[in-house]
């Protein structure tokens, strides 16, 4: 983990995509028991979020992330990594809990979009 802050700038001209808390929730509402199965459908969900801004997980420059286990930091990462190829800005926290106690996991994203928007009715 490096202490250095990573700043990002933004083009002109460029969109940016701002997800709310997205957790690992599937469409019914449940979770998933297992914690790594949580975290990836936490990115999945970020994944179609984005794709429905007209963005990808590629454009994300800021990633922020909280826990209620620290000891799911490990998987967490592992998962990240797994989906994350590129390093944007990220921060990390473990928190005693979230507003829906059962869940242990909540990322929120800021992506910039520089290429041309796709038309909605393409």
């Amino acid at each position: 983990m490096s202490h250095r802050p990573i700043h990002v700038t933004l083009p002109v001209g460029a969109t940016q995509v701002v997800l709310s808390g997205t957790p690992g929730l599937r469409p019914d509402g449940t979770r998933p028991e297992d914690f790594a199965d949580e975290a990836r459908l936490a990115w999945g969900n970020v994944r179609e979020a984005l794709r429905c801004a007209g963005a990808e997980l590629s454009d994300i420059v800021q990633v922020r992330s909280w826990l209620t286990d620290p000891d799911d930091f490990d998987t967490y990462v592992k998962v990240r990594n797994d989906v994350v190829s590129h390093r944007p800005a990220y921060m990390l926290a473990v928190v005693p809990r979230l507003i829906r106690l059962d869940l242990r996991l909540e990322i929120e994203v800021t992506a910039v979009v520089t290429r041309p928007a796709a038309r909605q009715d393409e």
